[in-house]
C-alpha cells in the first residue's frame, strides 16, 4: 500500500536552484573547458598529422602559385621540435625519422630564422653531389632528364613569359619546372656535395628561387632534417594575390582549375 506524497514534503526535498551568478559561473566553465579541448585537439592535429599553408611567392612555379592554400603531411617524415606550430627547432634528431625521397615537395623552417616556413623540392638527399650546368640538374654525374614543352605566360607575371620544361627523375617522377633563361645566374654552379643529414632543395621556377644553390645567408644552404615540417600533398584551394581573410570582398576570387589538386 502506497503512502500519499505530501505535495509540500516534496517541493522541500528538492534540490534548489544555484543562483544565476553561480549558474553563469558554472556555465562559463564548461564553455572554457569546451573551447581549451578543441584548442588542444587542433594543436594535436597540426603537430602530428597535418598544417595548412599559404603559398607567398612563385618560386614553386608552376607547381604552386602565389595563393594556393596547401595541406602538409606532418607524419611522412616523422617528427622533431621543428614540427610543432611554434619555432621550436631544437635537437638534431627526428622521432620515427624517415628521410624524404628526390622529387618531394618540401615545407620547412628556414635555417637561418626558424620562424620563416619555406617550400621547396629535394634535389640531392645526404651524399648526393649536386650540380647545375647550363640549367640542367646533374646528380652524382648524371643528368635529370628535361624535356623543353615550350613557351609559356609567367602565371604570376602576365608580361613575362618562360619556357616550360618536364623534368623527369631517374625514378620515373616527374614534375613541371620554368626553365628560365640561358645563362642566368644559379644556371651553372660547382658541385655540391650534400652532408649527412642534409638535403639539397631547389625551387621549381628556376631563375626566381633562392634556395641551395645560394648559401644559407642568402638562400638555403643545406637543409638539416630537423628542419623540415612535413611533405606537401594537395592545394586544397587558392585565391587570386590580394585576397585575404580580412577582407570579406575577396573570398570568392578563387582561381579556377586549382581545387583539390595533388602536388607532384
Amino acid at each position: 500500500m502506497q503512502t500519499p506524497t505530501d505535495p509540500l514534503l516534496t517541493f522541500e526535498m528538492m534540490p534548489a536552484e544555484p543562483p544565476p551568478a553561480r549558474r553563469l559561473w558554472r556555465e562559463g566553465l564548461d564553455l572554457a573547458g569546451s573551447v581549451a579541448v578543441a584548442l588542444a585537439m587542433v594543436a594535436v592535429l597540426h603537430t602530428v598529422l597535418f598544417q595548412p599553408f599559404t603559398i607567398p611567392s612563385s618560386s614553386m612555379e608552376p607547381g604552386l602559385v602565389t595563393g594556393d592554400y596547401i595541406v602538409v603531411s606532418k607524419f611522412a617524415y616523422g617528427w622533431s621540435g621543428a614540427s610543432l606550430p611554434f619555432d621550436l627547432s631544437f635537437g638534431r634528431s627526428r622521432l620515427l625519422g624517415r628521410g624524404p625521397a628526390r622529387g618531394d615537395v618540401v615545407v620547412f623552417r628556414l635555417p637561418r630564422d626558424p620562424s620563416l616556413v619555406w617550400v621547396k623540392r629535394v634535389v640531392g638527399l645526404p651524399g648526393d653531389r649536386v650540380q647545375v650546368r647550363a640549367g640542367t640538374v646533374f646528380v652524382n654525374g648524371r643528368a635529370v632528364a628535361r624535356t623543353p614543352l615550350g613557351a609559356v605566360q609567367d602565371h604570376d607575371d602576365g608580361g613575362r613569359t618562360v619556357p616550360l620544361a618536364r623534368e623527369t627523375a631517374a625514378d620515373g617522377r616527374a614534375y613541371l619546372t620554368y626553365a628560365g633563361e640561358p645563362g642566368h645566374e644559379g644556371d651553372d654552379t660547382a658541385v655540391y656535395v650534400t652532408p649527412p643529414g642534409q638535403y639539397f632543395m631547389m625551387g621549381d621556377n628556376r631563375d626566381n628561387s633562392l634556395d641551395s644553390r645560394w648559401p644559407a645567408s642568402e638562400g638555403v644552404g643545406f637543409l638539416p632534417a630537423r628542419n623540415i615540417l612535413g611533405r606537401a600533398e594537395m592545394v586544397m584551394v587558392s585565391w587570386k594575390p590580394g585576397a585575404a581573410l580580412w577582407k570579406p570582398w575577396t573570398w570568392l576570387s578563387l582561381q579556377p582549375g586549382r581545387l583539390l589538386r595533388p602536388i607532384r
